[in-house]
């Protein structure tokens, strides 16, 4: 068990250094004996992190050749793929496809919610917008972020399919950093309240239409402020 442990260890280790940009795509990794050296342990225990890497298909093995890192796309652990974007070099592709991700299932969401949201949902709905509200006058950066957050799960939640909010879950931590990066602007603060309030009217109303459109609406306003006041600042 404890051996396992390492690999493990070692395997997050090796990502680390990946997802740092110490190992672009299409480069070689160290052999075996350097990364039992630089890792302090045996080869025996980086061959296996190598392989777990490789299972996730991180890293592609070419005989002959040597142990090459695979381009994002290509990952198969969701995990990884996530630390990628929150943490790696590739931060711009990272961020609209993080967007386009959410503009897929929040969209549809969104329209469940609208014949499936409780009154006390729409009122939890209700104290998040006023609450971001407050947070942009009071410039609260942290306030406004939670209260962005917790909006949209309840919507992810109102729609009442399971697997939506399952799915959710792993982006918490990837999202709370995006929204801390763009919501430090004032000006993408007032566009998410504004867009905030038509959704919740939308639901109020019992439209599923209107409220896929709201979403929707938000998803692209969102982009738009990420290309015009983050990537090409």
């Amino acid at each position: 068990m404890a051996r396992k442990s390492l690999v493990g260890v070692v395997a997050d280790e090796l990502l680390d250094r990946i997802v740092a940009g110490e190992f672009p795509p299409g480069t070689v990794v160290p052999g075996e004996l350097e990364l039992s050296a630089k890792h302090e342990v045996s080869r025996m225990t980086v061959r296996e992190a190598m392989k777990t890497l490789e299972a996730q298909r991180i890293l592609s093995v070419e005989r002959g050749r040597g142990t090459f890192v695979n381009p994002l796309n290509r990952w198969a652990s969701l995990e990884a793929v996530l630390r990628a974007a929150s943490e790696g070099e590739n931060d711009t592709a990272a961020a609209v496809q993080l967007i386009e991700l959410r503009r897929m299932l929040e969209t549809g969401a969104c329209e469940l919610a609208a014949s499936r949201v409780s009154p006390e949902e729409i009122d939890q709905l209700q104290a998040h917008v006023s609450a971001m509200e407050d947070a942009h006058e009071s410039n609260d950066l942290g306030a406004f972020v939670a209260a962005d957050l917790a909006f949209h799960d309840v919507i992810l939640h109102a729609s009442g399919n399971v697997f939506v909010a399952v799915l959710f879950e792993p982006l918490h931590r990837v999202l709370e950093t995006r929204r801390t990066q763009t919501s430090k602007i004032p000006d993408i603060q007032k566009h998410a309240i504004g867009h905030h309030r038509d959704i919740l009217e939308a639901l109020e109303a019992r439209d599923p239409n209107r409220a896929r459109a709201a979403m929707d609406a938000h998803m692209q306003q969102t982009l738009d402020d990420l290309r015009t006041y983050v990537l090409d600042a």
